[in-house]
C-alpha cells in the first residue's frame, strides 16, 4: 500500500458483511493490544481511499464477546482512517421498526460484561464524554443518504448492546422496548467509543433484521434465530453495500464536529 495514499474512511463488517471493496489489497497491520479480527481492505471507492475490516473476520470465526474491538480500531487509525462507519445487524424492540428498516442511532445503552473497553489503563488516564457518542456529521451525512434510496431509514434511536452470543429472553427484550430502546445489537460497544477515545469519527447504521424475541403481544412472531438475521441481511445486502460504496464518497475528508478533539477534553495529549 502506498504511504502517501492512505485510507481516510474505515468500515466496519458485520454479519453477512464480509467483503465491500472490489479489488482491494489486504493489509496486515500489527498492534500493541493483538491482531484485528482480520487482515484489512485497502481499495479504492470513487476516488477515495477506503479501509475495510471485517470485525468477525471473513468466516465469521470470531463471536461478537470475543472481538478485540481495541485491536480493530487501533488497526484502522494506524492506516490513517479517521472516519468510521459501522454497519451492523440488529433486532427491532419497536412496532415501527420493520425488518429492512435502518436506524442511524444517537443513542447507545451498553449491557456487556468484560470487554476491554478502553486504551487508557494507566499511567495514562482519561476520561472520555459519552453524552452524544456518536458523530453528528457522519449521521447526519447517513439519514441523508438513505433518505434518497431505497433503505428506509430512522434518523435517531437507542442501541442497546447485549453480551451475547445469545439472543434475548422474553423479559429482557420486554425491558428493554419498556425502558424506550430501539434496537438490540452485540457489536456497538465498546467499538464506538474505542473510536472516540482515538479521535475518530464514528456512527452505526443498524439494520434491523428481526423483532427481537417477538413483539409483546403479538405471538405470531416467532423470536429471532441466527438463521433468520443471516437470511434477512442476505435479502437487504445490495441496498446496504450500495449505500456504503456511495457514502464513502461523500463523506468530508475535513471534519467540522468535534469528534477529533475529543481525547484531548478527556485529559489525553495524543489520542
Amino acid at each position: 500500500m502506498s504511504a502517501a495514499t492512505p485510507p481516510t474512511v474505515g468500515v466496519f463488517g458485520g454479519s453477512g458483511l464480509y467483503a465491500l471493496i472490489d479489488g482491494a489489497e489486504w493489509v496486515t497491520v500489527d498492534t500493541p493490544y493483538g491482531p484485528p479480527s482480520d487482515a484489512i481492505a485497502v481499495g479504492t471507492v470513487g476516488g477515495r481511499r477506503v479501509a475495510f475490516l471485517p470485525r468477525h473476520g471473513r468466516d465469521h470465526t470470531i463471536p461478537p464477546h470475543r472481538i478485540n474491538y481495541r485491536a480493530n480500531g487501533w488497526a484502522l487509525r494506524a492506516l490513517g482512517v479517521r472516519r468510521v462507519l459501522a454497519p451492523c445487524a440488529v433486532g427491532s424492540l419497536q412496532a415501527a421498526l420493520a425488518p429492512g428498516h435502518m436506524v442511524v442511532p444517537d443513542q447507545f445503552v451498553d449491557r456487556t460484561r468484560g470487554r476491554l473497553d478502553t486504551y487508557w489503563e494507566g499511567p495514562v488516564v482519561g476520561h472520555i464524554g459519552a453524552a452524544d457518542p456518536y458523530c453528528p456529521e457522519l449521521r447526519a451525512q447517513a439519514v441523508a443518504l438513505a433518505r434518497r434510496t431505497d433503505v428506509p431509514v430512522h434518523d435517531h434511536g437507542t442501541l442497546v448492546v447485549i453480551q451475547g452470543p445469545r439472543f434475548s429472553t422474553r423479559a429482557e427484550s420486554r425491558w428493554f422496548a419498556e425502558a424506550g430502546w430501539d434496537v438490540v445489537g452485540m457489536t456497538g460497544y465498546p467499538e464506538g467509543i474505542l473510536a472516540r477515545e482515538l479521535g475518530l469519527c464514528y456512527a452505526a447504521l443498524c439494520l434491523v433484521t428481526d423483532y427481537d424475541a417477538g413483539l409483546e403481544g403479538s405471538p405470531e412472531v416467532a423470536p429471532v434465530s441466527h438463521r433468520q438475521v443471516l437470511e434477512v441481511f442476505a435479502a437487504n445486502i445490495d441496498r446496504v453495500r450500495r449505500l456504503l460504496l456511495e457514502l464513502v464518497t461523500v463523506v468530508s475528508d475535513t471534519p467540522g464536529c468535534g469528534c477529533g478533539a475529543a481525547p484531548a477534553a478527556a485529559g489525553v495529549a495524543d489520542g
